[in-house]
């Protein structure tokens, strides 16, 4: 792929202006500087949120360009045989903490963090709470907060993507490490992040424009941490729980967000929260001695210096340290677990933690708002037309909610793109469903639909993505789930076209009847059209 501008010209083109630029945008890092060590007024926080390299099936601007085909070519899941069913309706609860510690992988991805991120912060946080002696009601309640601690992440990814013009799972991570107190470091941390690659003219216009934004970071934090303890409110956890994830982003000395609390106004599983994390994003790209260095530079700043403190008696646990990097994170939070009674999910708590990751899902991109939950709804309706069992729509519904939890791990700068991908991109948008595959399998009480979920791109020509599976790999449910989506996509707007009426999206739909979508199940979306009008879906955000 040749590299270029967002308007297609060769970066380098022409050397003088190029020259220009250049002095140019060491005059404007010299003017931004100023603005943000100017006394009495932030102009500029943290254009924080998140954190460091990328998830092993991260696929981003930085990497796809490299990613061979055969990264969504190979492990395909076994389409010879059906999964045995380990949930229906569900015949038996399922505790919660195993559920959300297998979806935590999906957060690190819209994260561009490592994977087991998420677990190793849990791991880091329930040694600070024996520390602190924590009670088992507070201890309880930051066990689940730090599960759901990146909830709210996806809701603020395109906005990240817009104001940095850059990809956000490369944003998110660079901008995290940076200490917001050192503001001659956050203005060089963030000219070098925004643009991205695509060209000087481009990193100073956005660069300006992060300058100019005003409190744009305390917004883009709020809508994290707002989103993600409503989402932890959704399902039940208590107010301390989602305390803790709303001030996941508070810093001791008052400069953190979305409230600037400052000290002991912070709750204390908040600060137990954002010193973990932080720690475990260091310790992985960073080790034990720079580690150490950074949390007794923030103690009194980002960090409760009495908290900092108990992990600087860590430094020569040598031990503990080979533990977090080598341990198995989902065996070890599952050991974790407070003994205040485990928590339990029926089959209406199933479908909730559903319902909840696919809004974290449709919430990545403005064009893809609701899309999961109407998929679902169109898989059910279609479905019903097949099925009289209610285990078998169960599934059909749950797949549906969760097809596209892949997309978690695809830029933003590919998701709102208003024009054509490049090979690249396609490449990395194409693997999605490889993404749907390796974190629904993972989760025991959605393993049986994992495989279904995933094949929701794939025709029965053998011309879909991205195992190019053929008809007699793609049983009734996977194909009523392929066209469920068609449907939706078609009938939703996007960045490059309005939505389509139900007439129009019916008659593209039928140019593949029979020979890359199964005919029958055309005809039962036609029937489901009748009963259930295109206005009676979810609407779409405008």
């Amino acid at each position: 792929m040749a590299s270029g501008t967002a308007s297609g010209r060769p970066v380098g083109e022409h050397t003088r202006k190029n020259a220009r630029l250049q002095r140019c945008a060491e005059s404007t890092c010299s003017f931004v500087i100023n603005m943000l060590t100017s006394h009495g007024e932030r102009r500029v926080g943290p254009p924080a949120l998140v954190l460091p390299p990328h998830a092993p099936w991260s696929a981003t601007p930085s990497t796809i360009r490299a990613m061979p085909v055969q990264t969504i070519e190979s492990a395909p899941p076994d389409t010879t045989r059906r999964t045995p069913r380990v949930v229906a309706v569900l015949a038996s609860p399922v505790p919660i903490a195993e559920l959300l510690s297998a979806l935590s992988h999906a957060l690190d991805l819209t994260e561009g963090a490592p994977a087991g991120h998420t677990l190793r912060s849990c791991m880091i946080a329930m040694r600070i709470a024996d520390s602190v002696g924590l009670g088992m009601s507070s201890r309880t309640a930051l066990y689940y907060a730090m599960l759901l601690k990146d909830a709210g992440c996806s809701s603020n990814a395109a906005r990240v993507t817009a104001l940095f013009g850059a990809d956000d799972h490369d944003v998110k991570p660079r901008m995290k490490i940076v200490d917001a107190n050192q503001r001659i470091r956050l203005a060089i941390e963030t000219f070098r992040t925004a643009g991205g690659d695509q060209g000087l003219r481009s990193r100073i216009s956005h660069f300006m424009g992060i300058a100019r934004g005003g409190g744009v970071t305390r917004e883009l934090i709020a809508i994290r941490c707002e989103r993600g303890a409503n989402i932890a409110r959704q399902m039940g956890f208590p107010e301390e729980t989602c305390a803790a994830i709303r001030s996941l982003d508070e810093h001791w000395n008052g400069c953190g967000h979305p409230e600037g609390l400052r000290g002991r106004a912070i709750p204390l599983l908040a600060r137990i929260a954002n010193l973990a994390q932080t720690v475990d994003i260091f310790a992985g790209a960073k080790g034990t001695a720079v580690t150490m260095r950074m949390v007794k530079a923030r103690r009194g700043t980002w960090f409760d210096p009495q908290l900092a403190g108990i992990v600087l008696t860590w430094r020569h646990d040598a031990r503990w340290w080979t533990y977090l990097r080598e341990a198995a994170p989902e065996t070890e939070v599952a050991e974790l677990q407070p003994d205040l009674g485990e928590r339990l999910v029926d089959a209406r708590g199933l479908d909730m933690v559903a319902q909840s990751f696919a809004d974290i899902v449709d919430a990545k991109s403005p064009f893809t708002y609701r899309h999961s939950t109407n998929v679902s709804r169109w898989a059910r309706a279609i479905g019903a037309k097949f099925f009289t069992d209610e285990a078998e729509l169960v599934r059909l519904s749950r797949a549906g909610l969760l097809h596209d939890v892949g997309k978690l791990g695809v830029s933003n700068t590919i998701l709102d793109r208003n024009g054509p991908l490049f090979d690249a991109e396609r490449i990395a948008m194409q693997a999605h469903p490889v993404h749907t595959w390796e974190i629904l399998r993972r989760v025991r009480a959605f393993s049986d639909f994992a495989k279904m979920a995933s094949l929701h791109h794939e025709k029965l020509d053998g011309t879909g993505y991205p195992w190019k599976v053929p008809a007699e790999g793609l049983n009734l449910p996977a194909r009523i789930l392929a066209v469920a989506d068609i449907f939706e996509a078609l009938t939703a707007d996007r960045p490059y076209r309005a939505g389509m009426s139900v007439e129009a999206a019916l008659s593209i739909v039928q140019r593949d009847r029979g020979t890359r979508l199964d005919g029958d199940v055309i005809d039962a979306l036609e029937q489901a059209t009748t009963e259930m009008p295109l206005d009676a879906q979810v609407p779409a955000r405008t």
